[in-house]
């Protein structure tokens, strides 16, 4: 790790310019002579891995793969991908998800390089189906439904929301949308606080590779919720953030509030039918029990089911909002625990992006430093990566 990585010296410069610092600032973070900076910018010289590894995650808040590319990425400004959000809301997306929003450009980038620049999927839904903000979300989830082909009875049969997750991820992934998780709190690391952080994914749109990310903080009933609201965003060709402050949408006006309404009525719908839930939800009392209750059975978060009975008109809204308020407030002194490197690092990427990374390698396409930057971790963690795919019964 001490060989110096011979680097395209524009994206050096490219990432220090995007974050306005000077020569001598980062020659400052890295405790270097500013003259051996500048040479790095000039290519008369480069970092080591471990200087290398200090600028892309220390200073520059930007994934590791991104300074193995041969120019600088074209990138959209924050405010090009997340159009539908005003400009008080985009204030508030934290440093960590701006790091993350980053690396999931990184993610695009790297499905592009290992599929060739063609998605994989049979089918995919982004090209097949596309829908105007002004559709009913009732037609919407019901189309949608239609084209994955999961009926209201295989989902009620699912045993956990683990087992909903993974078969959620599985079919978007299926039909052409690439799901990733992180952690999303301050520290990056999977420690403290579930709810550092407000938000709770954000989706890319893009024709050929559009991603998901998920995250991993949040209970796993939230994390479905997410995956259905960026999924309208996608099926409307928006890029787009699920986050639990909503106070935002009554700033919005035309065609970008009525997507985000859209989005949050579309997710609740595909996921708790408005007919269904009124038929079992009869002659029930609104209490902890129902709400618990229901939401095992679909496999959804207590909050959606509480909002499908105030849209019934069965509770007021001051009942809803301190019932979600006492449930942010149990959740956050439950905190996370972290887990094992390889399944944690597996789950992030999940088993077709790791499968694509091996793929490419035992084909002589990409060599093991290549594999591990796309893998986004060291050499040494190469073969341990390996070994999590096999358990996984997936095949290179």
């Amino acid at each position: 790790m001490t060989e110096p990585i011979p680097l395209n010296p524009d994206v050096l410069r490219w990432a220090r310019e995007c974050q306005h610092m000077s020569l001598e600032d980062v020659a400052a973070r890295m405790k270097k002579d500013v003259a051996l900076v500048e040479s790095w910018e000039r290519g008369e010289a480069y970092p080591t891995y471990v200087q290398l590894e200090k600028l892309a995650y220390d200073i520059y808040k930007r994934p590791l793969a991104l300074f193995f590319f041969p120019e600088p990425p074209a990138e959209e400004t924050i405010e090009q991908t997340f159009r539908t959000l005003p400009e008080f809301e985009l204030d508030r997306i934290p440093a960590r998800v701006r790091f993350l929003l980053r690396k999931a450009r990184v993610l695009q980038l790297n499905l592009g390089e290992l599929y060739d620049e063609n998605n994989p999927a049979n089918r995919k839904i982004i090209r097949d189906l596309r829908f105007s903000p002004s559709i009913n979300a009732v037609e919407m989830a019901s189309r949608v439904r239609d084209y994955l082909g999961v009926s209201l009875d295989r989902q009620l049969a699912w045993r956990s929301t683990d087992d909903a997750m993974k078969y959620w991820r599985d079919i978007l992934e299926e039909v052409g949308v690439f799901v990733f998780k992180d952690t999303f709190n301050s520290t990056g690391k999977k420690k403290g606080p579930a709810e550092d952080c407000p938000i709770s994914g954000f989706c890319l749109y893009d024709p050929e590779f559009p991603i998901i990310y998920v995250n991993n903080n949040k209970p796993k009933t939230r994390q479905i919720f997410t995956l259905f609201h960026e999924l309208a965003h996608l099926l409307m060709h928006t890029g787009g953030v699920d986050t639990r402050h909503d106070d935002y949408i009554q700033h919005l006006s035309g065609d970008n509030k009525r997507i985000e309404v859209l989005c949050n009525r579309f997710a609740a719908e595909f996921l708790v039918p408005a007919d269904d839930f009124r038929a079992r939800s009869r002659g029930l009392v609104v209490d902890d029990n129902t709400l618990e209750t229901l939401a095992g059975l679909y496999c959804v978060s207590r909050e959606t089911i509480l909002r499908r009975f105030l849209d019934q008109g069965r509770i007021d809204a001051a009942y809803y909002d301190s019932k979600v308020q006492q449930w942010a407030k149990e959740l956050k002194k439950r905190g996370t625990s972290g887990g094992l490197h390889f399944p944690t690092r597996g789950t992030y990427l999940g088993v077709r992006y790791v499968e694509a990374v091996f793929r490419n390698y035992h084909q002589g396409r990409i060599s093991v430093d290549q594999a591990a930057d796309y893998l986004g971790d060291s050499t040494k963690n190469v073969p341990g990566m390996e070994n999590w795919l096999f358990k996984r019964g997936a095949t290179t």
